[in-house]
């Protein structure tokens, strides 16, 4: 037997992957359907005032299912890993991510299923507890008041001024956002922060030459 083999021999027996029976596999199956299912869960309760994706949150499930299989598939032999990883390695994702938040889940569902995998369900439990409190509470805390268009179209453009006088009254902070005039008649587009929407609508309604008025909001990207 030459060095070369000897090393080699030596190198598989030190890699040799543990011993897990069926019992303990289909254990770590379970914890891992469990927590993949408190996933889907959290997921669809912080996504219901979004764009909610109900594929997108069945693949974080099973996602973390796959994850546990291949950790628990590693763990058996260093050339099946090496394999797995070559032939991952072929594999590429082109799904955009358009939340943040989604990208959040995706990473928490693969972490569960590699730490599950692995054998650690309890740092699983735990990093299940600890992200859910912090995306609940963080998502609690007050923000700033997200602005409101307020789209104007009048008759004439001396309408203006008689605009931002009845807007003064309602808030501090307005901007002009657009101002387009055509043929004598004019649409304007202001930013503003109120609370008393309704109120203000009503007014500037009854000014003279108004046509029509809306109060647009939106729970979108807040800017300060």
């Amino acid at each position: 037997m030459s060095f070369k083999d000897i090393f080699r021999t030596s190198f598989l027996e030190g890699f040799s992957g543990i011993e897990m029976g069926f019992k303990e596999i289909l254990f770590v199956f379970i914890i891992t359907s469990c927590l993949a299912f408190y996933i889907f869960l959290v997921y669809r309760v912080v996504t219901r005032r979004t764009f909610y994706s109900k594929n997108f949150n069945i693949s974080l499930a099973i996602l973390c299912l796959i994850t546990a299989a291949i950790i628990l598939t590693i763990q058996f032999s260093i050339v099946i890993s090496l394999g797995m990883v070559g032939a991952l390695s072929i594999v590429r994702f082109r799904t955009a991510i358009k939340d943040p938040m989604d990208l959040i889940f995706l990473f928490w569902s693969i972490g569960t299923g590699i730490i599950c995998g692995a054998g650690l369900a309890e740092i699983a439990v735990l990093l299940a507890l600890f992200a859910t409190f912090g995306i609940l509470i963080l998502n609690r805390l007050p923000i700033v008041e997200p602005p409101m268009l307020l789209v104007v179209n009048g008759e004439r453009p001396d309408i203006e001024n008689a605009l931002e006088a009845v807007v003064k009254k309602y808030g501090k902070f307005y901007k002009v956002k657009s101002r387009n005039i055509s043929k004598g008649k004019i649409s304007l587009i202001l930013e503003l922060r109120i609370k008393n929407g309704g109120e203000l609508v009503q007014e500037i309604s009854r000014l003279e030459a108004v046509n029509s008025v809306s109060l647009l909001e939106h729970d979108g990207e807040v800017t300060y």
